[in-house]
């Protein structure tokens, strides 16, 4: 039978203080690890399980959350980029080619009122445009995309993380994406004002849930 060398460090039984000292540090970092965590979870039951009686959403909640991928996404003048960097802060998303048709133009009217509207909020949350093709958009709404963010993304790519409902098309949707990058939510297709005005109560009381974690700014 083997024996220790005199010379060899004993090893801690279960009981002895090493042990206790090595399972004391491990409870530790699990805490610091849930204090962490924890507003966010808060958050996000607050949101989608109590819920006051009688409430609606508006949009459609995403369940599971997915999880932003790692695309490429260029700015307009072919800077080169990664989608992830978008995160740290709260999207409202739309989609569609460059050439930005009539209802592409109406989405990007209504992210930005309804950004505007958030008032002291409005900082924490970005209004995106992810342009698919290789269409550059018109000079006429080139003014009025300078407080947005605009990034050229792969159609095919796009379609694996953001998804229409059925019977529609991805452009025809406002997504919202939390700072963490996870897509979350989904407004109905063909949104008019008064459904924009229906939208926004949904991200107030998505900036009310996250206050307590969420500040303006994004997070490197």
């Amino acid at each position: 039978m083997a024996t220790l060398h005199p010379d060899a460090p004993a090893l801690a039984a279960p009981g002895a203080p090493g042990a206790r000292k090595g399972r004391h540090a491990g409870w530790k970092l699990l805490l610091l690890l849930l204090v962490c965590v924890s507003p966010v979870i808060a958050s996000y039951f607050t949101y989608y399980v109590v819920r006051p009686e009688g409430r609606r959403n508006f949009g459609e909640l995403v369940e599971p959350l997915r999880p932003m991928p790692g695309l490429a996404a260029s700015t307009l003048d072919g800077q080169d980029g990664d989608l992830l960097a978008l995160r740290g802060q709260w999207l409202l998303v739309s989609v569609a080619p460059g050439a930005c048709d009539a209802a592409c133009q109406n989405h990007l009217y209504l992210q930005r009122q309804m950004r505007e509207s958030l008032g002291k909020d409005k900082d924490r949350l970005d209004w995106v445009w992810l342009v698919t093709g290789d269409d550059a958009p018109p000079a006429a709404i080139r003014p009025g995309l300078q407080q947005a963010t605009v990034r050229r993304v792969d159609a095919q790519d796009l379609a694996r993380w953001l998804e229409p409902a059925p019977g529609h098309g991805i452009t025809e949707h406002l997504y919202v994406v939390d700072p963490m990058g996870n897509w979350m939510m989904r407004f109905p297709a063909a949104m008019d004002a008064a459904a924009a005005a229906k939208a926004k109560r949904d991200l107030e009381r998505l900036m009310r849930a996250s206050a307590s974690w969420d500040t303006a700014g994004r997070k490197q």
